[in-house]
């Protein structure tokens, strides 16, 4: 997923607005949002991600396993020093 900002003022940004107008009245994959909000954005994601890489990450977020690692010695944080 890109964002793109276009300024409709200037030649070039009508030009390219109209380009994606177009492109998403006959693609799924083409999307023209005013402001994207937290909701657009989930729908977005559930759109692009695989539903079994969805549901993995999903599960560990519900999990209490953590593995803290330290940015100074991340190898060690790891056990592979």
């Amino acid at each position: 997923m890109k964002t793109i900002t276009i300024n409709e003022r200037t030649k070039a940004g009508k030009i390219v607005l109209e380009l994606a107008k177009m492109l998403s009245a006959t693609n799924k994959g083409v999307r023209i949002d005013s402001e994207l909000n937290s909701t657009t954005l989930k729908e977005i994601e559930k759109d692009n991600y695989n539903p079994e890489f969805v549901k993995m990450v999903l599960k560990s977020a519900k999990s209490n396993k953590r593995t803290v690692i330290n940015p100074n010695d991340v190898w060690g944080s790891l056990g592979l020093k």
